[in-house]
């Protein structure tokens, strides 16, 4: 399943369900296929596209605190029911959001399509592009990365939490401990607060996560006079509490 949400600057945008799987959205509606080894499997890829899109969010309970703030009032008015897309395997997403740190988005997808060739496996029935299943975490924590192109610190970055991902001592699912899974992301070497930010956002479903840092985010402040820097923007995201991870989704919708 394919998705394109409104892409954090610096960030990677997009992600899929999995193999065997399509999404097309139309005007009141998402139509999703699925091609599944089982139909056994049929819950669980339901489960994972309404987590993928945000289905079971209450927009009255976001809507009423985002709405109450002039400014953020008027983009819930222009969109009200905005969703917060989370992700249906959140390692996947954590290792996606550290490869796409400090470079763009077709860089970020450049060097994810080439870690899944590399390190993937070659699906059974290729559809489209898609043709390898994402690495899992235990592939990746020993994997030479440097041979991708990446750096020598982003390459340890990626192994660091690869690793503790196949240990089982980080746990990334919305059903994870977040204060606990923040503080091992944070204390990963190569990871500050915009990656765990991110991470909590879509792998954990914390709608309060708010990357003040992102430069979308920045950009949107400053265009909509919320505040010229991102200490000022955090103070000011205080107010949309504890719904700030839907407040950042409609700054992304009118970041320049």
């Amino acid at each position: 399943v394919t998705l394109k949400p409104a892409a954090p600057r610096g960030g990677p945008t997009g992600t899929r369900t999995g193999p065997g799987s399509q999404v097309s959205d139309g005007v009141d509606h998402v139509l999703a296929t699925f091609r599944l080894g089982s139909i056994a499997d049929l819950p669980a890829a339901v489960a994972r596209s309404r987590r993928l899109l945000d289905l079971d969010a209450d927009p009255e309970s976001f809507g009423s605190v985002l709405g109450a703030d002039d400014v953020m009032g008027r983009l819930v008015r222009s969109r009200p029911g905005l969703r917060a897309p989370g992700a249906v395997d959140g390692a996947e997403w954590a290792v996606r959001v550290i490869l796409g740190q400090h470079i763009s988005v077709r860089a970020a997808r450049t060097v994810t399509g080439r870690l899944a060739s590399v390190y993937g496996k070659p699906l059974d029935r290729p559809d489209g592009a898609l043709t390898h299943a994402f690495p899992p975490p235990e592939t990746l924590a020993d994997a030479d990365l440097e041979s991708l192109g990446l750096t020598k610190a982003r390459a340890a970055a990626v192994r660091n939490l690869a690793g503790q991902l196949a240990g089982g001592e980080l746990v990334l699912d919305v059903g994870a401990d977040r204060r606990e899974a923040e503080e091992r992301l944070l204390a990963l070497p190569g990871v500050g607060p915009w990656t765990v930010a991110h991470v909590a956002l879509r792998s954990l479903g914390d709608p309060d996560a708010f990357p003040a840092g992102d430069l979308g985010l920045q950009l949107a402040a400053t265009r909509l006079g919320l505040a010229d820097h991102a200490v000022g923007l955090a103070r000011r995201a205080n107010r949309w509490r504890p719904w700030r991870g839907y407040a950042a989704h409609y700054l992304w919708e009118v970041t320049p």
